[in-house]
């Protein structure tokens, strides 16, 4: 046997990210057989257990309010260690045998103003790496703060379904609680992208709309029916998901080669104004650590202006 391959599955990848309460701890590392299914794949292991967060910032042009708003994305990928049973990141990876799953987490930060006031969102999603034995999303959480107030949604995979909070300040939202059927959720197209070597299931699947969306949209998270579909130019895959019974259809821009990055994204609601984000910069960083001031030029790396 290849004796750096043997090593390479001993030490098994170091999973890293911000930790609660200690941002400055080592990588960790898991020799969970449930990570076993990507081991022979070195470029994927190379790149996404490297120590190493993906960082990308976007050029937004967000449609808000009958008027397009300047703003700005960042998309954070990065892999960790995640409980099955808690749906929280592991502290102590080593130690928690089958109940360690290896996910891709993205955090998407999205922030604009409408007028005086602006907008902060972020939502984090939760996806296993092994797909063929995790099919859906573990969890995905949304905060939305404006100056009138915020909410939070938070999906926790069941069985065979999403456990759905939504905590609210607005009376005609309010708190509510419910479950909605397993599928496959806007907000984990793109971990699945990274995942699957730049694919998505194509045809008519089950789709759960983008907290985003819902939210701005006052509509109800629930299951809806869509289509992907997918055409290829030289450079890049271009996704089109289109729901059926709700007027909305995204494009998702993605590299053909690996890792298959982002390179942008649209969003239609049918109101005249579509929503976009465009790809300025990109750079693989371990973020938690460069918290000094003389790390802020890390920022103009990444052309981030908010």
């Amino acid at each position: 046997m290849n004796i750096k391959i043997t090593l390479f599955h001993l030490v098994l990848f170091s999973f890293i990210g911000c930790q609660s309460g200690e941002t400055n701890k080592t990588p960790q590392a898991t020799t969970n057989t449930e990570n076993s299914t990507i081991s022979e794949n070195d470029t994927f292991n190379n790149y996404w257990y490297s120590g190493k967060a993906e960082i990308s910032s976007y050029a937004l042009k967000q449609a808000r309010y009958g008027e397009i708003r300047d703003g700005e994305v960042v998309l954070v990928f990065v892999t960790e260690p995640f409980s099955l049973s808690k749906q929280v990141k592991l502290d102590n990876p080593q130690k928690a045998g089958n109940d360690n799953v290896s996910v891709l987490k993205l955090n998407h930060v999205r922030k604009f103003n409408t007028g005086i006031y602006d907008y902060s969102i972020i939502t984090s999603t939760f996806t296993p790496i092994n797909f063929k034995k995790h099919p859906f999303t573990l969890k995905a959480t949304t905060s939305i703060q404006e100056w009138c107030g915020h909410t939070f949604t938070q999906l926790n995979l069941g069985d065979n379904s999403y456990n759905f909070k939504q905590f609210s300040y607005f009376e005609a939202d309010g708190d509510e609680e419910k479950t909605i059927n397993a599928a496959l959720l806007e907000e984990d197209l793109m971990t699945r992208i990274r995942i699957q070597k730049g694919q998505l299931p194509e045809g008519e699947i089950n789709l759960i709309p983008s907290t985003i969306y819902s939210r701005f949209n006052y509509k109800k998270m629930d299951v809806e029916k869509a289509i992907i579909s997918k055409t290829t130019s030289k450079n890049k895959l271009i996704y089109n998901i289109k729901y059926l019974n709700i007027d909305r259809t995204i494009s998702i821009d993605v590299e053909k080669e690996f890792p298959y990055k982002i390179l942008g994204w649209s969003e239609d609601n049918a109101t005249g104004l579509i929503t976009t984000a465009e790809l300025k910069a990109s750079s693989n960083e371990p973020y938690w650590k460069q918290k000094k001031l003389t790390d802020k030029s890390k920022r103009k790396e990444l052309k981030l202006k908010y």
